[in-house]
């Protein structure tokens, strides 16, 4: 009787301390499970977004969609890799860093309030993952503000293995989100190229695949063609630099655009795929001064960047060393 007695309570004391233990931290811990969502900024698998909407206190607003392997920004163009990828980090890697002192509340509301970037993420469905605001950074600059929206609570936020602002990576603003491609096709895909030099005729070639191999004739018909031997693995070596060329930057709103597309262009370069899509870059030399010569002459020029009018459409700003790599001549593929 004794032996069974001890049992039970030993059993009631037990009860009592578990139900002493709810009673004083089980309610403040599933309180606490409760409000975790507004610090759970990081999106598990990011491979879960399928559209990103950016706004900030300015009325400038950004959409980003996915479609198949690459992005769309603003329904319209192809979006920067780099810039998307920087935002794939963010939302994949980002973490509370910190819960600021009451004290410093009342400000980090203040600071996302006027300057907060709102940020929503949706999935496949339209369903949204995750909407917050982007704030601006630490005094030590290791530290962004942010606030889930419908909190009161914001935080410090930062990704452990980098030590900068988060707020950069949403900053961009127009043409800073999109694509600075010019030219990006595989050498599966091409069916054929041009480069004409309108001054330098004898120069200018097309490039044909026929079959397994290819054939390079002179553009112009007043060219004679060479008695030499086609090269073609100099051929196939050429047409790999057009897998990646890129520009400088967008030129949309330079006033000088008329001017310049009015005249005798360096090169008219014109790709055609295998899948009828066709492509042409016309390029416009910027001449610049050499230190210490005479600008008068000739010789006092070089060009190191060309103005590129893609497509009749895009004006851009593109490098000579870029570009150099496909502005080949007739006689090189010999």
């Amino acid at each position: 009787m004794n032996k069974n007695l001890t049992i039970l309570l030993f059993l009631f004391l037990t009860l009592a301390a578990g139900t002493a233990w709810y009673l004083t931290n089980g309610k403040e811990t599933k309180q606490t499970t409760l409000l975790d969502w507004d610090r759970k900024f990081k999106v598990e698998d990011t491979d879960q977004i399928h559209k990103i909407f950016i706004a900030n206190r300015k009325g400038e607003k950004v959409t980003l969609t996915r479609k198949n392997d690459h992005w769309i920004y603003n329904n319209k163009y192809k979006a920067l890799p780099n810039a998307v990828d920087n935002l794939m980090r963010a939302f994949g890697e980002v973490q509370m860093n910190y819960k600021p002192a009451n004290a410093a509340v009342p400000n980090m509301v203040s600071n996302l309030a006027t300057q907060g970037i709102k940020v929503e993420l949706y999935d496949r469905a339209g369903e949204q993952l995750k909407s917050y605001y982007i704030g601006g950074e630490t005094s030590d600059s290791r530290g962004t503000y942010m606030i889930m929206e419908g909190s009161e609570q914001p935080y410090v936020v930062h990704i452990p293995t980098w030590g900068g602002n988060l707020r950069a990576r949403f900053s961009l603003t127009g043409e800073q989100w999109r694509d600075k491609t010019v030219l990006g096709t595989k050498v599966e895909e091409i069916a054929s190229v041009s480069v004409e030099y309108p001054k330098q005729k004898n120069q200018s070639f097309k490039l044909k695949k026929k079959g397994e191999k290819y054939e390079v004739l002179p553009f112009y018909d007043t060219t004679p063609k060479t008695n030499k031997t086609l090269v073609q693995g100099l051929v196939e070596g050429y047409l790999v630099n057009f897998k990646s060329i890129g520009a400088e930057a967008f030129e949309t709103t330079n006033p000088r655009k008329d001017s310049v597309t009015q005249t005798i262009p360096f090169s008219i370069i014109t790709l055609k795929k295998t899948n009828g899509e066709e492509q042409k870059v016309e390029l416009f030399p910027i001449y610049e001064d050499l230190p210490g010569t005479n600008a008068n002459s000739p010789m006092g020029t070089y060009v190191d960047r060309y103005f590129a009018e893609v497509n009749e459409e895009e004006f851009m700003l593109v490098q000579h060393r870029v570009f150099e790599k496909v502005l080949w001549g007739y006689d090189a593929f010999f």
